[in-house]
């Protein structure tokens, strides 16, 4: 899907910006679509491929040294292909990569883990000149085509889905120790380099609660305010700004992902209310372990992740009373989504439907639930099995 998509934009005048959480497959990702090149008709030296976490190019520490290193290599009277990936250590390099831009032979294609790459001076500079490509860890069918076997159940994998994790390289381990070890990398990295560091936080210990309290309470509704009261009720005194400027860095570096309430009938997002999401439920595990999980939470926030995966935006739906648990709005219109661990019982049910029946309009309507029956039709409401939703081509 990813490859597709930078392919799709190939030579096209746009900036091409691959941003989600570490490890999630962006180097991968363009190691692909250089094979991709190189196999219709690009040659090696065209490519001019930088990854800025590499040692290697250490002395390249500003936009000034960035632009001359490029230009050096470039081939005359042919298109290059300029792959900078995790650009944002580079001091100012949105410069090199404007100057870069407006060279006729030159297609930049851009990766960074936080989401203030495209914040401030670059989205100023570069408005309505580059777009943005979102990844994100592997969906449940990407995990499953990783295996051979004939028959695959794919209920039991997606167990190992939730816990073993849904970043690539952890396909790669079958120790659950060796996967523990890489979660903790993981998790470390991106609370040291990229929160810990940005933002200067001294006091890490309180932020390490602020994280445990998030992974814990994913698919809450929630307000800096009642994080941070419910916080100090229970002996970690934090200020409402400091919740506020922890979450504000858990989001831009993508291991957290924050919804707004939407007013269905008004039309139009709430001031009041959010609630939080998870990239990857098995590091809610790595650090909280198993003990009082609520699956329809962790079965609510695989669904946000993978609308989300699918370009949707998001919103949480209010309707009078009631609350629909995704309003996903794409290019084609809009959808309803309510999720639910299951609903055979019949109060049960009647309570998720309703939720979706109070909606007036006519968009599609769908109730996911791990209850694997045949598909059921609610006036209108498709109910569906979701591990089938999530294998969907």
């Amino acid at each position: 899907m990813f490859l597709d998509a930078l392919i799709s934009f190939k030579d096209k005048d746009l900036i091409k910006v691959v941003t989600g959480i570490r490890r999630c497959g962006k180097s991968t990702l363009f190691d692909l679509f250089k094979e991709y090149l190189l196999a219709n008709g690009v040659s090696e030296a065209q490519v001019v491929e930088i990854n800025f976490e590499d040692a290697d190019f250490g002395f390249i520490t500003n936009y000034v040294e960035l632009h001359a290193y490029v230009k050096s290599k470039l081939v005359a009277d042919k298109m290059n292909y300029i792959i900078l990936d995790e650009v944002q250590h580079v001091e100012n390099w949105e410069k090199a990569v404007d100057s870069l831009y407006i060279k006729k032979n030159c297609d930049v294609y851009i990766t960074g883990s936080n989401a203030y790459l495209l914040s401030g001076e670059l989205s100023t500079l570069l408005s309505g000149r580059y777009v943005k490509i979102k990844m994100f860890p592997l969906s449940f069918a990407e995990y499953m085509s990783a295996f051979s076997e004939t028959v695959v159940v794919p209920e039991r994998k997606f167990n190992d889905y939730l816990v073993n994790s849904s970043f690539p390289y952890a396909l790669e381990l079958y120790e659950k120790k060796d996967i523990q070890s890489y979660l903790d990398g993981i998790y470390n990295s991106i609370v040291l380099k990229d929160v810990v560091k940005r933002k200067k936080i001294s006091d890490v210990a309180m932020l390490e609660s602020v994280i445990k309290f998030m992974f814990d309470n994913i698919g809450n509704l929630s307000s800096t305010k009642s994080i941070a009261d419910t916080m100090t009720s229970n002996g970690r005194k934090i200020s409402t700004h400091t919740v506020e400027n922890y979450l504000s860095a858990l989001c831009d570096c993508y291991i957290l992902y924050k919804i707004g309430r939407y007013d269905i009938k008004g039309k139009d997002y709430l001031k009041t209310g959010v609630k939080y999401y998870l990239v990857d439920i098995a590091l809610r595990f790595y650090l909280l372990g198993s003990k009082n999980v609520d699956m329809g939470r962790i079965l609510e926030n695989i669904v946000a992740l993978e609308l989300l995966r699918r370009g949707y935006e998001l919103g949480v739906g209010k309707i009078g009373g009631a609350e629909v648990d995704f309003v996903a709005v794409n290019g084609d219109g809009v959808e309803y989504y309510q999720v639910a661990l299951t609903v055979r019982d019949k109060g049960t049910l009647e309570r998720e439907l309703g939720s979706l029946d109070a909606i007036s309009d006519h968009n599609p309507k769908f109730l996911l639930t791990m209850d694997n029956d045949p598909v059921g039709d609610y006036n209108g409401i498709k109910k569906l099995y979701v591990i089938d939703w999530l294998l969907e081509k």
